[in-house]
């Protein structure tokens, strides 16, 4: 059976690949952050709200307006949001981080959805003058999450965060948390949705051209092409994944060092003793030159 590779180890890969092979081939993991719970717990709410929505816009009358809507929506992303927090309230509690208190830090995120997304039905009524079903039938665009996907033949899997489906084709859209960069999006990124465009054009058999992230902490939406060169970048990169888990060969450490910084296996990454012996343990017929390689001593 073929190796298969993530989506999200080929974004791990191109951030920090000393990282990848330390989780990956060593099994050492960051300890549990905050943002990234909340980020979860995000991510599980989004997808539970679009799995419910349509029954939602079914319910939606010529009596209802732009604030009955929006209510209906901030309703539902409440009940659901409280359903997160409690599946996810072990990690919450890993990271010292109150049930209530969480609650009141993510809301304010569906606030601002809930409004987007009224707004834009109410638009969809005014310029069309339907209600109910045919009002969700016609609606665009009609949006899938947490979407998996796999191909035996790109060796890749993943797990789209949303698909956005209009009558002219799909567009992969990625939810991130974080600081978003000046301009375009982060390079791991870009990763990311160029091998979601390659998985996607396999499965759906049409072009995908283009994608977005929307980043979370500051409502920003940012576009990307998809051309042949990204995709390029991608089967390239799943080929050095590859070489990387299969060698077993300890890269070198970053040279940013505000990657480092911000690192939660850093102590661990930087203990070239603790390399060494992990290195023995996993191939224990390696040479003394074979398990130095990597540039432990900065």
């Amino acid at each position: 059976m073929p190796l298969r590779i993530t989506v999200s180890m080929l974004s791990a890969y191109s951030y920090c690949k000393r990282k990848l092979f330390l989780e990956k081939v060593f099994g050492l993991f960051e300890p549990e952050k905050e943002a990234l719970v909340k980020g979860t717990i995000r991510h599980a709410t989004y997808d539970k709200v679009n799995k419910v929505e349509e029954s939602l816009v079914k319910t939606i009358t010529d009596k209802d307006n732009f604030d009955t809507i929006y209510e209906r929506y901030l309703n539902t992303y409440s009940k659901l949001l409280r359903d997160s927090i409690a599946e996810n309230k072990y990690r919450l509690s890993s990271v010292k981080l109150d049930l209530l208190k969480a609650y009141h830090q993510i809301l304010p995120f569906f606030r601002t959805e809930s409004e987007i997304r009224a707004k834009n039905i109410i638009k969809f009524i005014e310029a069309n003058n339907i209600y109910g079903e045919e009002l969700w039938n016609k609606l665009i665009p009609k949006i899938s999450s947490e979407f998996a996907i796999e191909s035996e033949n790109l060796e890749l899997k993943g797990i789209i965060d949303q698909i956005e489906q209009y009558p002219a084709g799909s567009v992969p859209i990625e939810l991130k948390t974080g600081k978003a960069p000046e301009n375009g999006i982060w390079p791991s990124h870009k990763i990311q949705l160029g091998a979601y465009a390659l998985l996607m054009e396999e499965k759906f058999k049409t072009p995908i051209n283009e994608g977005f992230v929307v980043y979370l902490d500051t409502r920003e939406r940012r576009h990307i092409q998809i051309n042949p060169f990204l995709k390029q970048e991608v089967k390239d990169l799943k080929e050095k994944v590859k070489l990387l888990l299969t060698n077993k060969q300890l890269p070198d450490i970053e040279s940013n060092e505000n990657k480092c910084a911000k690192c939660g296996l850093k102590d661990k990454c930087h203990n070239k003793e603790l390399m060494q012996t992990l290195l023995k343990k996993l191939e224990p017929s390696l040479s003394s030159e074979e398990r130095g390689h990597g540039k432990d001593n900065n």
